[in-house]
């Protein structure tokens, strides 16, 4: 259940209530006054995690080093271009092809 802060509106004294997320303001009770003109305040939220290892760090972690890589192969050329590529001698010399009897 979660702790809300509150200010007695007869009183002026700060307490907490852990309260139903379904709880009406209207029906907190003063802990001081037993008064309800209790007001809801904004709090901070704190949390300490102890060490690097969170929930999920190396799933993330993993993730984001998968998308570096894909994103360094996609600037690379394919690796089947230098097969389909015809070689350098055919490519020069369209016409001549070798003939019975001719010396390379």
């Amino acid at each position: 259940m979660p702790l809300y802060e509150y200010r007695c509106g007869q009183c002026e004294k700060q307490f907490e209530a852990s309260q139903s997320l379904y709880a009406r303001v209207e029906d907190t009770e003063c802990p001081f006054c037993l008064a309800r003109q209790a007001t809801r305040l904004m709090s901070l939220f704190s949390s300490n995690v102890v060490g690097d290892r969170k929930p999920g760090f190396s799933e993330l972690k993993a993730k984001a080093m998968h998308e570096e890589r894909m994103r360094s192969f996609a600037k690379l050329p394919p690796v089947n271009v230098a097969l389909n590529m015809p070689p350098p001698d055919a490519a020069s010399e369209p016409d001549s092809a070798p003939t019975e009897g001719s010396i390379s």
